[in-house]
């Protein structure tokens, strides 16, 4: 499994999100994750850790909100149903031609956010960081929460990556 991580970040982090402790906790969440949907191949996952200004930028550009937000995800992979990697064996292009592993997409994360939500909602920044990357990766392979059977379903399975990891309220 590949996971780039990109620190656009340009102030100080708290010492939950050093560079260590970023790479360690999304090598954790995104292997579950991964193991939880049975995903039968090796990927590769793009993590992005930006500011409020960036993100609401970009949320402005690919959702046409003008807000900032917690997460971004940005997945390349069309599913025929959440989590259905049948028939992927014939799809080169869903495949990075020099590592053989499936390219799934992007994550992009506020840390301006994860850090105000963490406080808001009265956990850790490591939980946070660990529910925003578990949210945006079953965002990656194809769930999602527009409806509120979408959203309870989702729920449940971040709860579930998070809960075997140990990153609990």
């Amino acid at each position: 499994m590949t996971i780039s991580i990109e620190n656009e970040y340009e102030g100080v982090l708290p010492e939950e999100l050093s560079e260590e402790n970023i790479k360690r906790i999304a090598n954790e969440v995104i292997n579950k994750a991964l193991d939880y949907e049975e995903c039968p191949y090796e990927a590769e996952v793009e993590l992005i850790i930006t500011d409020d200004d960036s993100i609401k930028e970009l949320n402005r550009e690919h959702r046409e909100l003008d807000k900032s937000t917690d997460v971004l995800s940005f997945p390349l992979i069309d599913y025929a149903s959440p989590a259905d990697f049948e028939g992927f064996d014939d799809m080169d292009d869903l495949f990075n031609p020099d590592s053989g592993e499936l390219m799934l997409g992007d994550i992009v994360i506020s840390a301006d956010h994860c850090i105000a939500q963490a406080a808001e909602y009265g956990h850790g920044i490591t939980r946070e960081f660990a529910f925003l990357i578990a949210h945006s990766m079953l965002h990656l392979m194809g769930y999602d929460h527009m409806t509120p059977e979408e959203a309870a379903e989702m729920e449940r399975r971040q709860e579930a990556i998070l809960t075997e990891l140990n990153y609990t309220r």
